[in-house]
């Protein structure tokens, strides 16, 4: 653990560690995006039935659950292009540097959130 902490940046073995961990990550992502999408497609056709028969309690529950899917697919998008920016910090050599303190992130904390740019210890402070 001592050795971990003196270091500046995680060597090439390591950051291929977690670009496969990244790369994984982003291929299950992308799957559900697509069926958040299915979703929403399947939706869409339903909806307009919906509409033309008239509004009921029905209909606001389609819709509740069409906004529900809408949100979970915009969060989606937004965590594949944290994890697609991941990969590009490995690329460039500097994931898994906090962008606060310029201290290297834990191991354990970069598997369980792959696109972190900040250590607990700097995230604790930011809340």
């Amino acid at each position: 653990m001592q050795q971990e902490n003196t270091k500046t940046r995680y060597n090439d073995t390591e950051l291929n560690e977690f670009r496969i961990l990244i790369k994984d990550k982003i291929s299950m992502a992308r799957e559900e995006l697509q069926e958040l999408v299915g979703m929403l497609s399947a939706s869409n056709s339903n909806g307009d039935d919906a509409a033309i028969a008239g509004k009921t309690l029905e209909d606001g529950s389609a819709t509740f659950e069409k906004e529900q899917t809408n949100q979970l697919a915009a969060r989606q998008k937004k965590f594949i292009e944290q994890l697609e920016a991941a990969l590009m910090r490995i690329e460039t050599k500097t994931y898994g540097i906090c962008r606060s303190t310029g201290k290297l992130i834990p191991k354990e904390r970069l598997r369980a959130v792959p696109h972190t740019t900040q250590s607990m210890e700097a995230k604790l402070k930011q809340a």
